[in-house]
């Protein structure tokens, strides 16, 4: 028994050790991944989500292992919960170090299907609850001294596929948030970076595939211009470079938009034929 509660320890040295972390939208997929980890370097983690029972379950599991993680639960759509979820936060972790905006919508449109409410709806969550929530712990973080905040972008930011559109734009302004804010920010120790994704296999977008058609193995059967190193991101690989933004090594670096993708974005050629029946 004694045995067992000392593998369950939180660990005393970690990266992160000390410091408290809010990230949204980690009750699942890359969020739950980027939480996981921090929690494992020793923040205590605030996992928000949507879903109660997935929200706790996901901070419970984290304090099975050792961990320190607590949970909260709110819609970032809501115009006033982003500063209810900063007051929460800096009640429940006592101080919020590290801020990671990663909820957010995906939901498909082109020209024609984006109407006033959609695009409303992605905005609120995508691109204007990042910015009330920094907004709300602003005060905060100035009182502190210092603060690592990491926004979640996509590849998309750049130009976007036709059947995502008013995302793409979501993440092109957060994008320009991430950067507008880097600047003003500096001269108070508040450290703004971005992490353009590219394609990532989560679960959530395992499942959209499958509705939308593909076979069940279909991330085995991707073609080189999709996953050049034969498979796609992986949450865990995202949450490994969320880290190396946040922790106290990177604290001079600031104003970083970085993308995680298998090939650059600006300037690929890819092949411009594919096989019948390829993945798009």
């Amino acid at each position: 028994m004694t045995g067992a509660t000392s593998e369950r320890q939180a660990p005393l040295f970690g990266r992160l050790s000390g410091q408290g972390a809010l990230i949204t939208g980690s009750s699942t997929g890359i969020g739950e991944c980027i939480a996981r980890r921090f929690a494992s370097e020793g923040a205590h983690v605030l996992v928000q989500g949507r879903d109660q029972h997935r929200t706790t379950k996901v901070a419970a599991d984290l304090r099975d292992c050792g961990c320190q993680a607590s949970a909260t639960t709110g819609d970032l759509g809501d115009p006033s919960f982003p500063e209810e979820l900063a007051r929460r936060a800096v009640q429940i972790l006592g101080g919020v170090d590290i801020l990671v905006n990663n909820a957010a919508i995906s939901t498909r449109s082109n020209l024609e299907t984006t109407d006033a409410s959609m695009f409303d709806q992605i905005i609120a969550v995508n691109l204007r609850a990042p910015l009330l929530l920094i907004r709300s712990l602003l005060r905060h973080f100035r009182s502190r001294g210092s603060a690592a905040i990491l926004n979640i972008g996509s590849s998309n930011a750049y130009c976007g596929e036709p059947e995502l559109l008013a995302y793409s734009i979501s993440k092109g302004g957060l994008m320009t948030l991430s950067r507008n804010l880097s600047d003003a920010l500096a001269k108070d120790g508040i450290r703004v970076n971005h992490l353009n994704l590219g394609w990532v296999l989560t679960p959530n977008e395992y499942e959209l595939k499958c509705s939308e058609g593909l076979p069940s193995d279909w991330p085995n059967a991707l073609p080189k211009s999709f996953a050049p190193s034969g498979a796609l991101l992986a949450p865990e690989d995202i949450a490994h470079f969320a880290l190396a933004f946040v922790e106290q090594s990177s604290h001079r670096v600031s104003g970083s938009v970085v993308d995680l993708e298998q090939y650059p974005i600006i300037g690929r050629n890819p092949p411009k034929v594919l096989s019948p029946g390829t993945p798009t």
